[in-house]
Parts: structure tokens; C-alpha cells; sequence
């Protein structure tokens, strides 16, 4: 029995995880002001995120990004579940975009030159989306 993983999902999984756990890593130790700098912006996507202190959130989002990122390097981890993580981060991402003010011009969808950073992030929605159709298109071969 080999590994839960196809050679195919390597690629999306290597190139998703490397960059989401560099980020993480990253984050890891931000000051308080930069954490509470992206606490604002995901509180537009998120409210509830407006309670905790910038070091916990800071310490979230460093922490859930390694542990994605992991994930995703990890070839034990089925691709189901790596994907549906990957899913669940990059809809936050593409939610966040959607909700702060001037990242997108007024069409909503294409984004401002501010609106690049976070738009760019759509790529790891499609691989998302890429490993989660392939699972069960490929069973049934």
C-alpha cells in the first residue's frame, strides 16, 4: 500500500505548503502592531476576530499557517483533508478581499493596486479546488 497522496498532487501541494508555511513562519514573533494591523483587516471579514489581543491573533494566524503548511508538505496527510484546509484558508483570504474597503475597484471583483497582495491568494483556491476534483474524478477511472 502506498502513501495517501498522488504523484500528480505533488506539484499543487508542494508549491501551496512551501508558501503558506514561509508565511507562517514568517509571522511567527510579529509585533503586536503588525498583528493588529492584519487583525483589522480580517475583522472586516471575520468580527469576531475583534475581540482577541493582537498577540493571539498574531499567534493564530502564524500557528494555523505552519500548521496548513505542513499539512500540505506532509505526504501522510490525505490530499482530501490537506485540500479542504487549504479550502477553508484561501475562501478566508478571498472573503477578506471581498469585505475590506478599497482592495477591489468598484466592479467588486478586480482588484486595486492595495487589493494585489491579498487577490493573488485566489491561486490557492484553485488548487484547492484542483485536489478536491480530482479525488473523486479519479476513483471512478
Amino acid at each position: 500500500m502506498g502513501l495517501p497522496i498522488k504523484l500528480r498532487h505533488v506539484p499543487a501541494r508542494l508549491a501551496a505548503g512551501a508558501f503558506i508555511l514561509n508565511s507562517g513562519m514568517g509571522k511567527r514573533g510579529m509585533p503586536d502592531d503588525g498583528a493588529a494591523g492584519l487583525q483589522q483587516m480580517a475583522a472586516h471579514a471575520f468580527p469576531q476576530l475583534k475581540d482577541m489581543s493582537p498577540k493571539d491573533f498574531g499567534r493564530l494566524i502564524s500557528t494555523g499557517e505552519i500548521a496548513l503548511g505542513v499539512a500540505l508538505l506532509t505526504p501522510l496527510v490525505p490530499t482530501w483533508l490537506a485540500a479542504l484546509g487549504l479550502a477553508g484558508f484561501s475562501g478566508g483570504l478571498l472573503r477578506m478581499y471581498k469585505k475590506v474597503p478599497g482592495l477591489t475597484l468598484s466592479d467588486g471583483i478586480r482588484p486595486t493596486a492595495d487589493g494585489n497582495a491579498i487577490a493573488k491568494d485566489v491561486f490557492l483556491a484553485g488548487i484547492a479546488g484542483t485536489l478536491l476534483l480530482d479525488e473523486p474524478t479519479s476513483r471512478s477511472r
